[in-house]
Protein backbone atom coordinates (compact mmCIF):
# COMPACT_ATOMS: atom_id res chain seq x y z
CA UNK A 1 0.00 0.00 0.00
CA UNK A 2 1.30 3.46 -0.87
CA UNK A 3 1.85 6.00 1.87
CA UNK A 4 1.89 5.61 5.63
CA UNK A 5 -0.52 3.01 6.96
CA UNK A 6 -3.11 3.96 9.53
CA UNK A 7 -5.13 1.94 12.02
CA UNK A 8 -8.06 2.20 9.62
CA UNK A 9 -5.96 0.56 6.88
CA UNK A 10 -5.03 -2.32 9.18
CA UNK A 11 -8.66 -2.69 10.27
CA UNK A 12 -9.80 -2.90 6.61
CA UNK A 13 -7.13 -5.47 5.72
CA UNK A 14 -8.03 -7.59 8.76
CA UNK A 15 -11.78 -7.19 8.29
CA UNK A 16 -12.31 -5.75 11.77
CA UNK A 17 -13.18 -2.42 13.32
CA UNK A 18 -10.67 0.27 14.28
CA UNK A 19 -11.62 -0.27 17.91
CA UNK A 20 -10.56 -3.93 17.67
CA UNK A 21 -7.18 -2.94 16.24
CA UNK A 22 -6.81 -0.41 19.05
CA UNK A 23 -7.57 -3.07 21.67
CA UNK A 24 -4.85 -5.26 20.18
CA UNK A 25 -2.36 -2.36 20.22
CA UNK A 26 -3.25 -1.60 23.82
CA UNK A 27 -2.92 -5.24 24.91
CA UNK A 28 -6.56 -5.55 25.94
CA UNK A 29 -7.66 -9.12 26.74
CA UNK A 30 -11.12 -8.94 25.14
CA UNK A 31 -10.02 -9.87 21.60
CA UNK A 32 -10.45 -13.32 20.07
CA UNK A 33 -6.99 -14.99 19.92
CA UNK A 34 -7.39 -15.86 16.24
CA UNK A 35 -8.37 -12.28 15.41
CA UNK A 36 -5.50 -10.91 17.46
CA UNK A 37 -3.02 -13.16 15.66
CA UNK A 38 -4.37 -12.11 12.26
CA UNK A 39 -4.11 -8.41 13.10
CA UNK A 40 -0.56 -8.77 14.41
CA UNK A 41 0.47 -10.77 11.34
CA UNK A 42 -0.92 -8.11 8.99
CA UNK A 43 0.87 -5.37 10.94
CA UNK A 44 4.13 -7.26 10.61
CA UNK A 45 3.65 -7.96 6.90
CA UNK A 46 2.82 -4.33 6.18
CA UNK A 47 5.61 -2.92 8.40
CA UNK A 48 3.01 -1.01 10.37
CA UNK A 49 4.31 1.35 13.08
CA UNK A 50 1.37 2.31 15.33
CA UNK A 51 0.75 5.85 16.47
CA UNK A 52 -0.10 5.92 20.15
CA UNK A 53 -2.39 8.88 19.51
CA UNK A 54 -4.35 7.16 16.76
CA UNK A 55 -4.54 3.93 18.73
CA UNK A 56 -6.07 5.69 21.69
CA UNK A 57 -8.60 7.65 19.67
CA UNK A 58 -9.66 4.59 17.67
CA UNK A 59 -10.51 2.86 20.92
CA UNK A 60 -12.54 5.83 22.08
CA UNK A 61 -9.97 6.88 24.68
CA UNK A 62 -6.60 8.63 24.38
CA UNK A 63 -3.53 6.76 25.58
CA UNK A 64 -1.42 9.84 26.33
CA UNK A 65 -0.76 11.39 29.74
CA UNK A 66 0.23 15.03 29.76
CA UNK A 67 2.75 16.40 32.23
CA UNK A 68 2.47 20.15 32.73
CA UNK A 69 5.77 21.73 33.78
CA UNK A 70 6.42 25.40 34.52
CA UNK A 71 9.89 25.27 32.96
CA UNK A 72 12.22 22.52 31.83
CA UNK A 73 15.25 24.38 33.18
CA UNK A 74 14.16 24.53 36.82
CA UNK A 75 16.51 22.19 38.72
CA UNK A 76 13.92 19.92 40.33
CA UNK A 77 11.73 19.37 37.24
CA UNK A 78 13.77 16.57 35.56
CA UNK A 79 13.79 14.48 38.74
CA UNK A 80 10.03 14.74 39.19
CA UNK A 81 9.35 13.98 35.52
CA UNK A 82 11.68 11.00 35.67
CA UNK A 83 9.64 9.64 38.56
CA UNK A 84 6.36 10.06 36.66
CA UNK A 85 7.85 8.42 33.56
CA UNK A 86 9.28 5.52 35.55
CA UNK A 87 5.82 4.59 36.78
CA UNK A 88 3.86 5.33 33.60
CA UNK A 89 6.22 3.32 31.37
CA UNK A 90 4.92 0.18 33.06
CA UNK A 91 1.50 0.87 31.54
CA UNK A 92 0.16 1.18 28.00
CA UNK A 93 0.17 4.98 28.26
CA UNK A 94 2.74 7.37 26.82
CA UNK A 95 3.91 10.67 28.26
CA UNK A 96 4.03 14.05 26.62
CA UNK A 97 5.51 17.16 28.27
CA UNK A 98 3.87 20.55 28.05
CA UNK A 99 6.09 23.44 29.16
CA UNK A 100 3.82 26.30 30.14
CA UNK A 101 5.85 29.42 29.49
CA UNK A 102 5.70 32.25 32.00
CA UNK A 103 5.92 35.94 31.45
CA UNK A 104 8.94 37.84 32.75
CA UNK A 105 8.75 38.29 36.51
CA UNK A 106 6.90 35.03 37.14
CA UNK A 107 8.43 32.03 38.84
CA UNK A 108 7.60 28.92 40.80
CA UNK A 109 6.44 28.20 44.30
CA UNK A 110 8.99 25.57 45.19
CA UNK A 111 11.96 27.76 45.84
CA UNK A 112 13.75 27.25 42.55
CA UNK A 113 12.25 30.00 40.40
CA UNK A 114 12.37 33.73 41.02
CA UNK A 115 9.80 33.68 43.79
CA UNK A 116 7.17 35.85 42.08
CA UNK A 117 3.54 34.80 41.63
CA UNK A 118 2.82 32.07 39.14
CA UNK A 119 0.74 33.13 36.18
CA UNK A 120 -2.63 31.54 35.56
CA UNK A 121 -2.28 29.28 32.52
CA UNK A 122 -5.87 28.01 32.42
CA UNK A 123 -6.27 29.03 28.78
CA UNK A 124 -3.12 27.09 27.86
CA UNK A 125 -4.47 24.03 29.69
CA UNK A 126 -7.73 24.31 27.73
CA UNK A 127 -5.84 24.51 24.44
CA UNK A 128 -3.97 21.33 25.33
CA UNK A 129 -7.19 19.50 26.16
CA UNK A 130 -8.97 20.84 23.07
CA UNK A 131 -6.90 18.43 20.98
CA UNK A 132 -8.64 15.53 22.78
CA UNK A 133 -5.42 13.51 22.82
CA UNK A 134 -4.78 13.52 26.56
CA UNK A 135 -6.35 11.01 28.95
CA UNK A 136 -5.15 12.74 32.12
CA UNK A 137 -2.80 15.40 33.44
CA UNK A 138 -0.01 15.63 36.01
CA UNK A 139 0.62 19.27 36.87
CA UNK A 140 3.86 20.29 38.62
CA UNK A 141 3.60 23.46 40.77
CA UNK A 142 0.61 24.76 38.76
CA UNK A 143 0.13 27.97 40.80
CA UNK A 144 -3.15 29.81 40.12
CA UNK A 145 -3.95 27.29 37.37
CA UNK A 146 -4.61 24.78 40.18
CA UNK A 147 -8.11 26.20 40.56
CA UNK A 148 -8.92 25.43 36.94
CA UNK A 149 -7.30 22.00 37.17
CA UNK A 150 -9.31 21.28 40.32
CA UNK A 151 -12.49 22.14 38.44
CA UNK A 152 -11.52 19.69 35.72
CA UNK A 153 -10.94 17.04 38.39
CA UNK A 154 -14.29 17.70 40.02
CA UNK A 155 -16.00 17.36 36.66
CA UNK A 156 -14.46 13.96 35.98
CA UNK A 157 -11.19 14.60 34.16
CA UNK A 158 -8.21 12.82 35.81
CA UNK A 159 -5.78 15.35 37.28
CA UNK A 160 -3.00 15.06 39.86
CA UNK A 161 -1.15 18.07 41.28
CA UNK A 162 2.47 17.91 42.42
CA UNK A 163 3.75 20.35 45.03
CA UNK A 164 1.06 22.94 44.47
CA UNK A 165 1.73 25.86 46.81
CA UNK A 166 -1.81 27.12 47.28
CA UNK A 167 -4.29 26.04 49.90
CA UNK A 168 -5.43 22.40 49.59
CA UNK A 169 -8.14 21.66 47.04
CA UNK A 170 -10.18 18.56 46.25
CA UNK A 171 -7.74 17.51 43.49
CA UNK A 172 -5.33 14.64 44.22
CA UNK A 173 -2.03 16.09 45.43
CA UNK A 174 1.51 14.87 46.12
CA UNK A 175 4.10 16.88 48.01
CA UNK A 176 6.71 16.96 50.76
CA UNK A 177 6.26 17.47 54.49
CA UNK A 178 7.76 20.94 54.71
CA UNK A 179 6.89 21.52 58.36
CA UNK A 180 8.57 18.38 59.65
CA UNK A 181 11.59 18.94 57.39
CA UNK A 182 12.11 22.43 58.84
CA UNK A 183 11.47 21.17 62.36
CA UNK A 184 14.18 18.52 62.01
CA UNK A 185 16.67 21.04 60.61
CA UNK A 186 16.19 23.46 63.50
CA UNK A 187 16.17 20.68 66.10
CA UNK A 188 19.53 19.61 64.69
CA UNK A 189 20.94 23.11 65.15
CA UNK A 190 19.59 23.23 68.70
CA UNK A 191 21.20 19.87 69.46
CA UNK A 192 24.53 21.37 68.38
CA UNK A 193 24.17 24.06 71.03
CA UNK A 194 22.72 26.94 69.00
CA UNK A 195 20.16 29.19 70.68
CA UNK A 196 20.10 32.31 68.50
CA UNK A 197 18.83 30.74 65.30
CA UNK A 198 17.65 33.09 62.57
CA UNK A 199 15.24 32.17 59.79
CA UNK A 200 14.93 33.56 56.26
CA UNK A 201 11.38 32.92 55.09
CA UNK A 202 10.11 32.23 51.58
CA UNK A 203 7.32 34.27 49.97
CA UNK A 204 4.35 34.65 52.29
CA UNK A 205 1.92 33.60 49.55
CA UNK A 206 3.41 30.10 49.31
CA UNK A 207 2.11 27.35 51.54
CA UNK A 208 5.56 25.77 51.84
CA UNK A 209 6.95 29.04 53.24
CA UNK A 210 4.34 29.04 55.98
CA UNK A 211 4.91 25.37 56.77
CA UNK A 212 8.70 25.75 57.00
CA UNK A 213 8.27 28.74 59.31
CA UNK A 214 5.87 26.70 61.45
CA UNK A 215 8.45 23.92 61.73
CA UNK A 216 11.10 26.48 62.75
CA UNK A 217 8.85 27.89 65.49
CA UNK A 218 7.81 24.46 66.72
CA UNK A 219 11.40 23.31 67.17
CA UNK A 220 12.32 26.45 69.12
CA UNK A 221 9.22 26.31 71.31
CA UNK A 222 9.68 22.66 72.20
CA UNK A 223 13.25 23.46 73.27
CA UNK A 224 12.01 26.24 75.54
CA UNK A 225 13.24 28.98 73.22
CA UNK A 226 10.94 31.86 72.42
CA UNK A 227 10.93 32.63 68.65
CA UNK A 228 12.49 36.07 68.28
CA UNK A 229 10.75 38.08 65.52
CA UNK A 230 13.91 40.17 65.04
CA UNK A 231 15.67 37.02 63.86
CA UNK A 232 13.07 36.30 61.17
CA UNK A 233 13.75 37.88 57.78
CA UNK A 234 11.52 37.92 54.71
CA UNK A 235 12.94 36.47 51.51
CA UNK A 236 11.63 35.39 48.11
CA UNK A 237 13.50 32.10 47.54
CA UNK A 238 16.22 33.81 45.49
CA UNK A 239 19.92 34.35 46.18
CA UNK A 240 19.77 38.20 46.39
CA UNK A 241 17.28 38.15 49.27
CA UNK A 242 19.50 35.64 51.04
CA UNK A 243 22.33 38.15 50.73
CA UNK A 244 20.21 41.06 51.96
CA UNK A 245 18.91 39.11 54.96
CA UNK A 246 22.41 37.95 55.86
CA UNK A 247 23.81 41.48 55.67
CA UNK A 248 21.09 42.69 58.04
CA UNK A 249 21.61 39.84 60.50
CA UNK A 250 25.41 40.08 60.49
CA UNK A 251 25.32 43.86 61.04
CA UNK A 252 23.70 43.44 64.46
CA UNK A 253 25.75 43.69 67.60
CA UNK A 254 24.47 40.29 68.68
CA UNK A 255 24.60 38.13 65.59
CA UNK A 256 22.75 34.83 65.27
CA UNK A 257 24.97 31.79 65.68
CA UNK A 258 22.96 29.86 63.09
CA UNK A 259 20.73 30.67 60.11
CA UNK A 260 18.06 28.38 58.71
CA UNK A 261 17.11 29.54 55.19
CA UNK A 262 13.82 28.33 53.72
CA UNK A 263 15.60 27.14 50.58
CA UNK A 264 19.08 26.46 49.26
CA UNK A 265 19.23 29.51 47.01
CA UNK A 266 18.86 31.91 49.93
CA UNK A 267 21.33 29.83 51.95
CA UNK A 268 23.85 30.26 49.11
CA UNK A 269 23.39 34.02 49.47
CA UNK A 270 24.16 33.73 53.19
CA UNK A 271 27.35 31.77 52.45
CA UNK A 272 28.49 34.46 50.00
CA UNK A 273 27.98 37.30 52.47
CA UNK A 274 29.70 35.39 55.27
CA UNK A 275 32.73 34.84 53.07
CA UNK A 276 32.82 38.49 51.99
CA UNK A 277 32.69 39.65 55.63
CA UNK A 278 35.38 37.21 56.71
CA UNK A 279 33.00 35.15 58.83
CA UNK A 280 33.83 31.48 59.07
CA UNK A 281 31.14 28.86 58.38
CA UNK A 282 30.40 26.99 60.55
CA UNK A 283 32.75 28.33 63.27
CA UNK A 284 31.19 31.82 63.38
CA UNK A 285 27.77 30.97 61.98
CA UNK A 286 26.11 27.70 60.99
CA UNK A 287 23.99 27.66 57.83
CA UNK A 288 21.24 25.23 56.82
CA UNK A 289 19.06 25.30 53.68
CA UNK A 290 16.11 23.41 52.26
CA UNK A 291 15.65 21.47 48.96
CA UNK A 292 19.10 19.86 48.52
CA UNK A 293 19.80 21.31 45.08
CA UNK A 294 22.59 19.46 43.20
CA UNK A 295 24.98 22.40 43.54
CA UNK A 296 24.64 22.53 47.34
CA UNK A 297 27.03 19.63 47.89
CA UNK A 298 29.70 21.53 45.93
CA UNK A 299 29.48 24.75 47.96
CA UNK A 300 32.36 25.51 50.29
CA UNK A 301 31.60 24.50 52.90
CA UNK A 302 29.14 21.95 51.59
CA UNK A 303 25.62 22.98 52.60
CA UNK A 304 23.62 21.10 55.20
CA UNK A 305 20.07 21.03 53.89
CA UNK A 306 16.73 19.26 53.84
CA UNK A 307 16.32 16.94 50.88
CA UNK A 308 12.96 16.83 49.13
CA UNK A 309 11.86 13.50 47.57
CA UNK A 310 11.35 14.89 44.07
CA UNK A 311 11.70 11.53 42.29
CA UNK A 312 9.28 9.91 44.73
CA UNK A 313 6.79 12.74 44.15
CA UNK A 314 6.75 11.84 40.46
CA UNK A 315 6.35 8.12 41.15
CA UNK A 316 3.43 8.61 43.49
CA UNK A 317 1.75 11.09 41.17
CA UNK A 318 2.01 8.60 38.30
CA UNK A 319 0.55 5.92 40.55
CA UNK A 320 -2.35 8.17 41.56
CA UNK A 321 -3.16 9.18 38.01
CA UNK A 322 -3.09 5.61 36.69
CA UNK A 323 -5.40 4.65 39.54
CA UNK A 324 -7.88 7.28 38.36
CA UNK A 325 -7.56 6.26 34.71
CA UNK A 326 -8.03 2.56 35.37
CA UNK A 327 -10.84 2.92 37.89
CA UNK A 328 -14.25 1.60 36.74
CA UNK A 329 -15.76 5.08 36.77
CA UNK A 330 -16.57 6.79 33.47
CA UNK A 331 -14.10 9.48 32.41
CA UNK A 332 -15.56 11.92 29.87
CA UNK A 333 -13.36 13.19 27.06
CA UNK A 334 -12.65 16.90 27.17
CA UNK A 335 -15.29 18.80 25.23
CA UNK A 336 -13.46 22.07 24.69
CA UNK A 337 -15.07 23.71 27.72
CA UNK A 338 -15.30 22.94 31.41
CA UNK A 339 -18.99 22.09 31.11
CA UNK A 340 -18.74 18.40 31.97
CA UNK A 341 -21.71 16.86 33.68
CA UNK A 342 -21.25 16.87 37.44
CA UNK A 343 -19.76 13.52 38.41
CA UNK A 344 -22.69 12.15 40.40
CA UNK A 345 -21.68 8.70 39.16
CA UNK A 346 -18.27 8.89 40.84
CA UNK A 347 -17.79 6.67 43.89
CA UNK A 348 -17.76 8.62 47.17
CA UNK A 349 -14.15 7.61 47.85
CA UNK A 350 -13.09 9.37 44.64
CA UNK A 351 -14.73 12.60 45.77
CA UNK A 352 -12.66 12.69 48.95
CA UNK A 353 -9.37 14.64 48.73
CA UNK A 354 -6.36 12.42 48.09
CA UNK A 355 -3.20 13.97 49.54
CA UNK A 356 0.14 12.19 49.78
CA UNK A 357 2.65 13.84 52.09
CA UNK A 358 6.15 12.43 51.62
CA UNK A 359 8.96 12.50 54.16
CA UNK A 360 11.94 14.81 53.76
CA UNK A 361 15.47 13.97 54.91
CA UNK A 362 18.03 16.10 56.71
CA UNK A 363 21.35 15.90 54.85
CA UNK A 364 24.14 16.85 57.26
CA UNK A 365 27.23 18.40 55.67
CA UNK A 366 29.94 20.80 56.78
CA UNK A 367 28.02 24.10 56.93
CA UNK A 368 26.21 23.28 60.19
CA UNK A 369 29.34 22.30 62.08
CA UNK A 370 28.10 18.89 63.18
CA UNK A 371 31.50 17.38 62.47
CA UNK A 372 33.28 19.98 64.60
CA UNK A 373 31.00 20.18 67.64
CA UNK A 374 29.98 17.76 70.34
CA UNK A 375 26.19 17.46 70.08
CA UNK A 376 24.23 18.05 73.25
CA UNK A 377 22.06 15.22 74.62
CA UNK A 378 18.68 14.78 72.97
CA UNK A 379 16.29 17.43 74.15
Amino acid sequence: MAGKLTIQDIARLAGVSKATVSRVLNHKPDVDPTTRERILRIMQEQGFVPSITAAGLAGGRPRIIGVLVPSLIWPFIPEIVQGVAEYIEKSSYELILYSLSYAPGEGNGNGNGNGKNLGDRSAAVDRILDARLTAGLVAITPGPSAKHLTLLHEQGFPVVLIDDQGLPTSAPWVGADNRIGAYQAVRHLISLGHRRIAHIKGPASYQCSQERYQGYCQALTEAGLHPDPTLVMQGDFEIPTGRIAAQTLFARSERPTAIFAANDHMAWGVLEVAENLGLRVPEDVAVVGFDDMPTSVHKRPALTTVSQPFHQMGLRAGELLLGLLESPRHVPLYSGTTSFLKSSFLPSAYNEPMRILLETKLVVRESCGAHQMTPLPNL
